[in-house]
């Protein structure tokens, strides 16, 4: 253990050369709401802009995956997941581009000392649940058929990534009560539409590809449906459970 902290110390120290602004004090939060070692915290943390760049990258790289990309080769859905649905419902379909363009917000508004709150939120709660619903779909729902590989691989791990970069927020948001109400609000909002009660036509919740596409959109009666739409629920009351934590856990150390 003490080699592994050596050498991450050695990393923050060689990252600190180039990109050396003051971070904000580490709280000592317990493990389960804060879960990266100090060090790579604060690598994380130097390097805000190039991981909020990423992030931004990644959004457009999103866009494209659901706009751009024809979901099969006949119709009804062959001009992509957004050409399907009406503009209004844009907002609620590119779930993971959505979720890298908040955090890479979030990241550039605490550098440039803007109080977000709001957005601070909606960046944690989108990493947690697009981090680790995506990878629970590739991996056990989808699995690496009907795309090449390497863009399986790269939807896995770019996503476990999204999931670590949520718990560098901690270091510089208050978690709020109201700020956890907004996102809860948003996320759940979209687990009602994406999976329960859709309120436009279209196909709202991304495409499963263990989910056949029929006339008019998704066959919701197959199992990968209930399964997917189940961990999408379970990882919204997860992102609540560690935000009302983080933020139990703060105040503790403020009294």
């Amino acid at each position: 253990m003490a080699t592994d902290e050596g050498v991450g110390g050695r990393i923050d120290a060689a990252v600190a050369r180039v990109f050396s602004r003051r971070l904000p004090d580490a709280e000592g939060l317990p493990g389960y709401v804060a879960p990266l070692p100090a060090w790579l915290e604060n690598v994380g943390l130097r390097l805000a802009w190039p991981i909020a760049l990423v992030n931004l990258v990644g959004t457009l790289f999103g866009f494209w995956y659901y706009a751009g990309r024809p979901l099969n080769a006949a119709p009804p859905l062959v001009e992509g997941q957004l050409g399907a649905a009406p503009l209004a419902a844009y907002p609620l379909i590119p779930d993971s581009p959505v979720a890298t363009m908040f955090i890479g917000l979030s990241l550039a508004a605490w550098r440039l000392d803007w109080n977000a709150e709001w957005l601070h939120m909606l960046g944690f709660f989108g990493c947690i649940k697009l981090g680790l619903w995506t990878p629970y779909v590739q991996l056990v729902l989808n699995g690496p058929g009907g795309i090449p590989l390497w863009l399986y691989w790269f939807l896995v791990l770019s996503h476990l990534a999204m999931a670590a970069e949520a718990f560098l927020i901690h270091r510089y948001a208050s978690f709020s009560v109201a700020s956890v109400a907004v996102a809860v609000g948003w996320y759940g909002f979209n687990d009602v539409v994406d999976y329960f009660v859709p309120v436009l036509d279209g196909p709202h919740h991304t495409w499963l590809r263990a989910e056949p596409i029929v006339a008019g959109g998704f066959d919701h009666t197959v199992l990968a449906h209930d399964l997917a739409a189940g961990w999408a629920v379970v990882l919204t009351l997860t992102a609540t459970f560690l935000a009302l934590a983080t933020r139990i856990e703060k105040v503790k150390r403020q009294a």
